[in-house]
């Protein structure tokens, strides 16, 4: 984490004078100021340094959010929204501290509507909830992060996020029709529509969608959804090696064949899962595909085999189906443990994500284990093959980050070197705004913080992510 921070923090009496005025505006109860309870708001999943807030607002309307929104500008206080805290890249640690605006009592799903194919929900949903309450409807919300059980629909949308069946159906973003927004100040303002098409005026809430908290805090969002697929295989499909699993890819694409999901795992992830005996994976298996297929149930297993085809074309030595639903829900559930499996290998983990053109998932696979071997650490590679997005762990023994933090930044140079991107789906935060010029020229990141002067002139919504830099304030 950038040191800095700390240096720019917002004094306690300030935010704690704005958290008094609150809590008279919305009473005591929606104010925390406990130290024991506040370190519980301090960190998220990241590998940054927690930071503890000097109060926490936990908002249950859409005028808890406007009132603190208000105040906080008033007194040119910090404010970081917060959803399950379940984010990669540090966006919801409170690195200028201030006030944490807790959003999980903002957890309705207020409509799904089967004829206009919506859903109307609060930021606190959890993913997996929604995904539950309208295929029990016959429809489908795609998208499907790893913490999908554990996560927001807020902080999906704010940080854009993907998930496996991305390759097929596409990001968050993709089904973001409209929002309700609080900017600082206290303004609420309304984005989109409920149509499907709309092109009036500049498409503010694509810009929203993956702000990641630094424009405006979601208290509502408007949903597209699709019909609910009629059934669903799912395959494992076993390689000598990374490249031969990339070679699949590229097969697959090339033949017109659209899997809803396609994850790839290389040796050291399959070796991961062997010795945990997660799921039975021979010696001889050097590499993995994980491919799922979804429609009408006719014609479906003519679909499977042609992606079985495929993989044997390109040196698949065995493809297995999942014969029940248990079978496939045990695959799955080996590869959303995966993460925590691997950082048992070793005393420290750097996670991170990367995004490279599908053409490139191998040649990048085989780039970060060199660039993991240069520097004395274990590098683990596996993700979303379709679409190309690379979760790449670094892992060593010992005292100090430097390594792999170097390694780190050698894997995300060479990512967009290759045409691709320094974060896939995790966003930027507080963890990777340092590496925000490998891939964005100077005038580029210019725009952007002009962008965040106008919805946030007083710089109190979510500092410290994103950019590179912010300008020195003596009020922090």
């Amino acid at each position: 984490m950038d040191r800095s921070t700390d240096q720019m923090r917002c004094p306690d009496e300030r935010a704690l004078k704005a958290a008094t005025r609150i809590a008279r505006r919305l009473g005591s109860s929606r104010v925390i100021d406990d130290r024991d309870v506040l370190e519980s708001y301090a960190g998220d999943e990241s590998h940054l340094i927690p930071v503890v807030p000097a109060a926490v607002v936990r908002a249950a309307s859409l005028e808890d959010v406007r009132v603190s929104l208000e105040v906080a500008h008033e007194l040119e206080v910090p404010v970081t929204p917060r959803g399950a805290g379940t984010g990669k890249s540090g966006g919801a640690i409170p690195v200028r501290g201030g006030l944490v605006l807790a959003l999980a009592e903002l957890g309705e799903i207020r409509e799904i509507d089967r004829d206009d194919l919506v859903a109307v929900v609060q930021p606190g949903v959890i993913t997996g909830r929604l995904h539950e309450a309208v295929e029990a409807e016959g429809l489908f919300y795609p998208p499907d992060p790893a913490s999908l059980d554990t996560c927001f629909i807020g902080g999906n949308v704010a940080e854009n996020a993907g998930g496996p069946r991305a390759f097929k159906y596409g990001v968050t973003s993709h089904y973001v029709l409209g929002a309700e927004v609080v900017t600082p100040g206290g303004r609420v303002i309304r984005t989109g529509h409920r149509s499907v098409k709309g092109v009036a005026g500049y498409d503010l809430t694509s810009l929203l969608v993956g702000s990641e908290g630094t424009l405006g805090v979601f208290t509502e969002l408007t949903l597209r959804l699709v019909p609910r697929p009629q059934a669903v295989r799912t395959l494992l499909a076993l390689f000598p090696d990374g490249h031969a699993a990339g070679a699949a890819v590229s097969c697959m694409v090339q033949l017109g064949l659209v899997p809803r999901v396609i994850e790839f795992l290389d040796h050291e992830s399959v070796d991961t899962l062997r010795d945990a005996r997660s799921v039975p994976i021979p010696p001889e298996a050097g590499a993995v595909l994980i491919v799922e297929v979804d429609g009408d149930e006719d014609g479906l297993d003519a679909q499977a085999e042609r992606v079985a085809d495929a993989c044997q074309a390109q040196g698949s030595f065995e493809v297995l189906a999942a014969q029940t639903s248990i079978e496939a829900r045990r695959i799955w559930a080996a590869r959303r443990e995966l993460s925590e499996l691997i950082g048992r290998r070793r005393q420290h983990k750097l996670s991170d994500d990367i995004a490279v053109p599908r053409s490139a998932v191998a040649t990048m696979i085989d780039a970060a284990t060199r660039i993991g071997e240069r520097h004395d650490v274990l590098v683990v590679s596996y993700g979303h093959a379709g679409d190309g997005n690379l979760h790449v762990n670094v892992l060593w023994d010992g005292e100090g980050p430097e390594r792999a933090e170097t390694a780190l930044r050698e894997i995300v140079e060479a990512a967009v070197a290759m045409g691709g991107t320094i974060t896939g789906e995790h966003g930027v935060g507080a963890a990777k705004r340092h590496l925000l010029s490998i891939e964005q020229s100077g005038d580029l990141i210019a725009l952007q913080k002009r962008l965040k002067e106008i919805f946030d002139p007083r710089g109190i919504l979510n500092p410290g992510k994103v950019f590179p830099e912010l300008p020195p304030s003596s009020r922090w």
